[in-house]
């Protein structure tokens, strides 16, 4: 089992999941972040830090999309260890259906 970021981290990006990952497995994209899932340890404590309930293990229904969208983007984005600010219109998408179709960027962010 490994977790995955989904959706509903898209234009969100909360960061509270990364300063708690103590394998430090997290990738940052220009509007989302993703999981890398050889690095996860399953421990599971980003999941209830992520603000916007989009960090999912596995092991749940219909996640095989999730899964290949973390370990093809956590090898080509830089890692992120540090929190910074959420976009400033974070709430207004949180929840939103079809964030993937949408707006899904896959450029890399800034990294740490």
């Amino acid at each position: 089992m490994t977790y995955v970021v989904t959706d509903n981290c898209i234009r969100c990006k909360y960061m509270d999941c990364v300063e708690v990952c103590p394998v430090d497995c997290f990738y940052e994209g220009e509007n989302m972040l993703v999981i890398h899932p050889d690095e996860c340890i399953d421990c599971g404590v980003c999941e209830p830090e992520c603000p916007a309930e989009a960090i999912k293990p596995d092991t749940e229904p219909d996640l095989d999309k999730w899964l290949t969208v973390n370990a093809e983007y956590a090898e080509k984005w830089p890692n992120i260890t540090i929190k910074r600010e959420a976009p400033s219109d974070a709430e207004k998408f949180d929840g939103e259906d079809g964030k993937f179709e949408k707006y899904f960027s896959a450029e890399p962010g800034q990294g740490d």
